[in-house]
């Protein structure tokens, strides 16, 4: 008399797991067979069956339904120790392909590709992508970055990230700049829409029809932007902003500007403007720092969502498609939220300023002075 199989109870929640797993493409097939032994059990099927229509053995069923049962579905995962594939390189081996990864560039090359750097190894691609993955390797991205020579960055960041993170009561605080030279670029032929299986398409080359610059302001509290197309970039435009946003914030509430250090900002009639309206407080950024005002933030996303992809007849069009993301953007504004403190910016400046001294030993940086920073 054959005894009978144990029972296994799974979750619908379980149900679904192993289902998943079994149709998914990337699950390799030792645990697609476990799981299918997992599910033919809890739907009664007896070891003898489930091995029989499987291809497996009896007790390899009977292994599984009973790590199932005392440790749940994940335990399919699981690779026992001293099982599965031995690799075929140790770890000094692995150290040496690391270490030229990072150390070395192939020649008339600026960055080792998986190829090349097989070729200089006498290994396999796969083998070098695996060693990159494992480590977080990726030669074939940079991201750029400049540090600040200003000799008042200290100064100028604790006021800004003060302002930011604790600012005025009862006041304003706008983040002003112009995005200049945005070109009304219109494509030579129609591009081919988005369609199942193909992203939408537009031809590499265009035709120029002039440029414009976009005065913007971000109220940083309501997130909203003021935002006003001019077609050159001076000083002449940049008073007729600010007595936009005179006009747009009525009465005596104080607004603080933090903006850059464009010379069109320090221009003396601009002064002389400013100094007939104190309520106006301006915040410089330090030089090399415009990652510190949030209203890039907001030109990134005017970029990405509407200038880039577009194709503009004339400047009025592309000024017509800019009015348009401003107010589609203001009629429910999303807030860009500072949180970096001043210590935690310079932790990182500081490391990075030694990195780059130790790669270029007579590069020499300003000295950040000592000084209680605002949190």
């Amino acid at each position: 008399m054959s005894r009978k199989s144990a029972p296994v109870v799974l979750t619908n929640a379980e149900h679904i797991r192993l289902e998943q797993w079994i149709r998914a493409g990337s699950t390799p097939q030792q645990v697609v067979l476990r799981a299918r032994i997992i599910l033919a059990a809890a739907a009664g099927q007896s070891t003898k069956v489930s091995a029989a229509q499987l291809g497996v053995q009896r007790r390899t069923v009977a292994l599984w339904r009973r790590r199932v049962r005392a440790q749940g579905i994940g335990c399919v995962w699981e690779i026992a120790a001293g099982r599965g594939r031995k690799p075929s390189y140790d770890a000094t081996r692995v150290g040496q392909l690391v270490e030229a990864t990072l150390q070395t560039k192939p020649p008339g090359a600026t960055h080792w590709s998986t190829r090349t750097m097989a070729r200089a190894q006498g290994v396999s691609k796969n083998t070098i992508h695996r060693v990159w993955q494992d480590h977080g390797l990726k030669p074939h991205l940079t991201k750029s970055f400049k540090l600040s020579r200003d000799p008042k960055f200290l100064e100028k960041l604790t006021d800004v990230v003060g302002v930011y993170l604790t600012p005025p009561q009862n006041t304003v605080v706008l983040c002003v700049d112009e995005k200049s030279q945005i070109q009304a670029l219109d494509r030579t032929q129609p591009g081919l829409p988005l369609k199942p299986g193909r992203c939408g398409t537009y031809t590499h080359d265009y035709q120029r029809h002039g440029t414009t610059t976009l005065f913007a302001a971000l109220h940083v509290v309501e997130g909203r932007v003021i935002g006003q197309c001019y077609p050159r970039h001076r000083h002449q435009e940049f008073l007729k902003f600010l007595q936009r946003l005179d006009a747009e914030f009525p009465g005596e509430t104080t607004l603080h500007l933090i903006l850059d250090n464009y010379g069109t900002h320090g221009h003396a009639r601009v002064q002389r403007w400013l100094k007939r309206h104190p309520r106006f407080v301006l915040h410089f950024i330090p030089t090399s720092s415009s990652w510190l005002n949030l209203i890039e933030r907001w030109f990134a996303e005017l970029s990405q969502k509407a200038v880039r992809r577009g194709a503009f007849h004339s400047v009025r069009d592309l000024q017509r498609t800019i009015t348009a993301f401003l107010e589609s953007w203001n009629a429910n504004p999303t807030p860009f939220v500072w949180t970096a403190s001043v210590e935690r910016i310079l932790k990182k400046i500081t490391r990075a300023r030694q990195r780059l001294e130790q790669i270029q030993p007579g590069c020499t940086l300003p000295k950040r002075r000592t000084k209680t920073a605002h949190k």
